[in-house]
């Protein structure tokens, strides 16, 4: 009689070395879902709770000057700059504006001085949750976030903030701190004049000044001044009055 052939059973592999791809998929997963949650608990405070501090506040060298005002007790002027000077569509857009996006683009690719397209709400989103400069990553989250406060903040809110946490001078933040920097008094009183000053300051806080600017400041700040009272005519503020 033959004798039996014994087969090889194959061996296992070791249970560690079959689980990585489930282990790291977990845990690509698992970072993913502890995001989300962070970023809509943040999102959802912030809805109700005047945001205390800010990554380019906790950095800021020079010290921090700022005072929470509600919109309320800010001077209409002031938000109708910031639309006039930042983002004329904002009651018009639901986060982003792909034609000034587009445009920026084509001047940029043109050279120069390089100019953004983001709205209101993409610079609120990084100025609240994010850090300054660019990278795509950044670019991803603040689209992220962008998204959320517009569906949980809403416009009026999203206002509120922006002009409270925005950087209008050297360790100044918001219109309050500006308005009493530049003009010795609220912001519960500013002329088209001085709301138009203080939103030229915006894209360039550390380099420019609401009083007696020059040069490019002084003709933007006329510039924004004057099409605050556009900005009021053709309602372009309606989402928040």
């Amino acid at each position: 009689m033959a004798p039996s052939s014994t087969r090889r059973r194959p061996r296992n592999r070791p249970a560690s070395s079959r689980s990585w791809p489930a282990r790291i998929a977990r845990w690509v997963f698992g970072a993913i879902f502890g995001f989300v949650a962070i970023s809509l608990v943040q999102v959802f405070i912030y809805r109700f709770v005047p945001v205390p501090i800010t990554f380019t506040m906790l950095f800021d060298q020079n010290g921090i000057t700022k005072d929470w005002t509600p919109l309320s007790r800010i001077d209409r002027n002031m938000a109708r700059a910031a639309i006039a000077g930042e983002d004329s569509k904002f009651c018009l857009h639901h986060g982003f504006d792909a034609e000034a996006i587009e445009n920026a683009m084509e001047r940029n690719a043109r050279g120069g001085r390089i100019r953004g397209g983001s709205t209101i709400s993409q610079q609120t989103a990084k100025n609240v949750f994010l850090w300054q400069g660019g990278g795509y990553a950044r670019k991803a989250l603040e689209a992220w976030y962008t998204i959320l406060i517009e569906a949980i903040w809403g416009k009026r809110r999203i206002m509120e903030v922006y002009l409270n946490v925005a950087e209008t001078g050297i360790g100044t933040y918001g219109v309050e701190a500006g308005a009493i920097r530049y003009f010795n008094h609220s912001a519960d009183r500013l002329t088209p004049m001085e709301a138009g000053r203080l939103a030229a300051v915006l894209p360039l806080p550390k380099k420019r000044a609401a009083i007696a600017p020059t040069g490019f400041t002084r003709r933007h700040g006329n510039a924004i001044a004057r099409r605050v009272g556009i900005v009021r005519r053709d309602g372009l503020d309606a989402c928040l009055y």
